[in-house]
């Protein structure tokens, strides 16, 4: 493996542990990427995302699987590049939000600055997405 490789795998491991956000580009119908920032934890092998069921990255996920997730850069925007490539699955399988200790250990601050409980947003945010990354590129 490439040096450069090593190194753009070292900040993108960095990233997932430092970042609050990722942008979760899915596909609409008409083909029209659609980013937004979502919440997220590295769960195994996969970025897991809680989302409302009616949303419409939900319906994009149905249809096409296909996403990319990147990290905001720098104030340069030449620094801290870190673009996943992956497909998307909604899974019925996972725990509800308030019942994943990791997730809750990093946003049970934001969930209250929404004026929700625990259990009122694992209501809110049903639906689990399992991005799992296809391919890594940045500089």
């Amino acid at each position: 493996m490439s040096d450069s490789k090593v190194k753009l795998e070292r900040k993108a491991k960095k990233m997932i542990k430092s970042e609050y956000v990722v942008w979760l580009t899915t596909v609409d119908a008409n083909h029209v990427p659609q980013p937004r920032p979502v919440w997220f934890i590295w769960d195994e092998d996969a970025f897991l995302i809680f989302s409302q069921a009616k949303a419409h990255k939900v319906q994009h996920i149905r249809e096409n699987g296909s996403v990319s997730l990147h990290f905001n850069t720098d104030e340069t925007g030449d620094q801290n590049v870190v673009v996943y490539i992956g497909m998307a699955t909604l899974d019925a399988k996972t725990p509800p939000a308030h019942k994943v200790s990791a997730y809750l250990r990093k946003y049970r601050k934001g969930i209250k600055e929404l004026g929700m409980t625990l259990e009122q947003f694992s209501k809110e945010y049903s639906t689990a997405i399992r991005v799992k990354p296809t391919s890594l590129r940045g500089w």
